[in-house]
């Protein structure tokens, strides 16, 4: 099965980040479904934010217990789901339109804006993550400058997300999954989350705080 946003956040551990989750989602589902997943490199057609987080969570489903048989993982699949729904919290308010297309704003030129804006996110909806999860988020698309041939940098739940996150960005960036088209040998079904009326299809992107 190939299963919704929401779905999936039923599945993160605990309800004390399941309530606030849904409640981030729910007040900027619109915004989600407008905004693209990046200017140019991955998921960049309007509403690709929504489809990469909905793949990358999925994709973290289909692999999860197969590696687990194979050496047990020292982090719960709802950890996984957590970390991949907010790993790219900050790019809603990341982005501005221009004459030249879509482009980061002013305040987002490091990787360690970014970060800290998605940290900012997860402290107003009052998302409690762990050590191991934060490290996560920050690693998920890798170690970049903080890469060091004296200690690790990334944990074992940031690497497996990391997988996640890399194929739906790398190997599946050019389109989303269709309705009716198989996922596997599922089909996607065509409960998992409706498109946004017409009307909505213009919602301008604005700052969250």
């Amino acid at each position: 099965m190939y299963y919704s946003l929401w779905k999936m956040l039923e599945m993160v551990d605990h309800s004390v980040n399941r309530k606030p989750c849904m409640k981030l989602l729910k007040e900027n589902e619109v915004l989600f479904k407008t905004v693209q997943g990046s200017t140019h490199n991955h998921q960049a057609w309007k509403g690709g934010y929504w489809d990469h987080i909905q793949e990358v969570m999925n994709i973290a489903i289909v692999l999860y217990k197969p590696l687990d048989e194979l050496r047990a993982h020292h982090f719960t699949l709802g950890e996984a789901l957590l970390v991949l729904f907010l790993h790219d919290a900050e790019k809603p308010w990341k982005y501005e339109q221009t004459p030249d297309g879509l482009r980061h704003k002013k305040y987002f030129v490091t990787k360690g804006d970014s970060h800290g804006y998605r940290m900012s996110v997860i402290a107003k909806y009052n998302i409690q993550i762990s050590s191991q999860q934060e490290n996560a988020i920050k690693y998920v698309e890798g170690e970049h400058n903080d890469y060091t041939n004296q200690r690790r940098v990334m944990n074992e739940l940031a690497m497996f997300c990391h997988m996640c996150d890399g194929w739906s960005a790398r190997g599946w960036h050019n389109r989303p999954l269709e309705k009716n088209e198989t996922w596997g040998s599922r089909q996607f079904s065509a409960k998992a989350d409706p498109p946004l009326a017409e009307k909505n299809k213009n919602v301008p992107i604005t700052d969250v705080f």
